[in-house]
């Protein structure tokens, strides 16, 4: 018979016991899981033997063979697993995610996914009333999905201050994903570029401080390298705490992931590649050594795969004629790595590479494996072992990354946040 399932909240998912005890292994006791597992309700169709009365039956054989009354201590270690377990599942399902530049290109599929995660309950989607689409009509359309989430539409004028106009949409969020800003244009430099989309962030970024300040913020505003930085520093200015300001570069590990799957022509799902550094050209460093599956690649193909994951984002842009750029994965990767802060933000500790300040290197901003928990980033994890390519690499990457988060530094010195 196949072993019962059971829908986990968190992510809608459905488990067999054996699969939840192994997934929470390290995190909670197995008593603590078994609790957990009881106020789950059964997925329809996935069989009707379940795993978890074996591991009931082994407890009664134990209690037998125990003195009838339990130490106090013992049974207040009981009771706590339970109410452990039982906060868990209803704090599941309860969180207002709210995107700005929601009806962009980026904004409107992202929108789409946060929409259908179980796990939130309010969606505000904000944008600009020049963008192409009034993100009222994004909230319409999203609004007619069979799913519990509430989405808002929200909508401010060219040169209104958001601090202004967007307290409803943010208080009480739990996660604001900012996929804002310009796109570069044909012959502007990045510096040009980071002029134009720092001010941009500082604006959203002052909201958030005002109406927010809890939230996690995950940018995808260019270039992430300086813009983080600054945003962080300015939240620092601000007595805010700076990891609450997080680089979204989880499409770089996406993409590692995908392009080993089909050098070895195995599955993406199961290759979990670390990319460090930071989210353009060389900056970007995935470190192949360290998965189980890229690892066996031939040494003489790691360079030019390495190079594939750094221009992987232009080739989108000449896929597309020029007329677009990385929409679609980018919305896919931001989406991923926000179901893991919210997963944290529920005691279920995620790990996802992410560019936040850091002390793992001598860089004060780096990009590597971040574990999120209930506060949001509970610990920036280091690079660990390299081999000789990616130690070259390594230094490579930092002398441009350093150049770039000087940039943002230098920002935040000369600027302070609104409102």
């Amino acid at each position: 018979m196949v072993a019962e399932k059971r829908i986990d909240p968190t992510d809608g998912q459905a488990y067999t016991y054996n699969e939840l005890l192994g997934f929470y292994k390290g995190q909670y006791s197995k008593q603590e899981t078994a609790a957990y597992w009881e106020t789950l309700r059964a997925a329809k169709g996935k069989g009707k033997e379940s795993a978890a009365p074996k591991v009931k039956a082994k407890a009664k054989v134990k209690a037998k063979a125990e003195p009838k009354v339990e130490p106090k201590a013992k049974a207040k270690v009981k009771a706590k697993a339970k109410s452990k377990a039982k906060a868990k599942v209803e704090a599941a399902g309860n969180f207002k995610v709210c995107v700005i530049g929601g009806a962009g290109g980026i904004g409107q599929p992202l929108s789409m996914l946060m929409a259908l995660d179980p796990n939130v309950k309010e969606l505000s989607v904000v944008d600009l009333n020049v963008a192409a689409v009034p993100p009222a009509g994004v909230a319409a359309d999203l609004g007619h999905l069979e799913k519990k989430s509430k989405v808002v539409g929200y909508v401010y004028d060219v040169g209104e201050k958001a601090v202004d106009k967007l307290e409803e949409a943010l208080t009480g969020c739990n996660i604001v994903l900012i996929p804002a800003g310009m796109p570069r244009k044909p012959g502007q430099s990045r510096d040009d570029l980071f002029k134009v989309n720092a001010d941009i962030a500082k604006g959203l970024v002052s909201a958030c401080a005002k109406f927010c300040p809890d939230a996690i913020l995950l940018l995808v505003v260019n270039p992430v390298n300086s813009v983080v930085p600054a945003m962080a520093e300015l939240y620092k200015k601000k007595g805010l705490d700076p990891l609450k300001i997080v680089g979204v570069t989880t499409l770089d590990v996406v993409r590692a992931n995908k392009f080993v799957g089909e050098v070895l022509g195995k599955n993406p799902n199961f290759i979990n590649v670390p990319v460090i550094g930071g989210h353009a050209g060389t900056t970007i460093m995935p470190v192949f050594s360290q998965d189980k599956v890229a690892s066996n690649i031939d040494k003489d193909k790691i360079p030019d795969l390495d190079k594939k994951v750094q221009d992987a984002g232009t080739e989108v842009v000449s896929a597309k004629g020029g007329k677009g750029s990385a929409t679609l994965s980018m919305a896919y990767a931001g989406a991923r790595l926000a179901k893991s802060v919210l997963a944290g933000l529920m005691g279920r500790k995620r790990t996802e590479c992410a560019y936040v300040a850091s002390t793992v290197t001598d860089l004060p901003y780096f990009a590597s494996k971040v574990q999120f928990g209930e506060g949001g980033v509970s610990k920036v994890l280091p690079i660990g072992e390299l081999n000789e390519y990616e130690t070259t690499r390594l230094n490579e990457a930092k002398d441009q990354l350093k150049k770039e988060i000087d940039s943002g530094l230098e920002y935040a010195k000369s600027n302070e946040l609104e409102g």
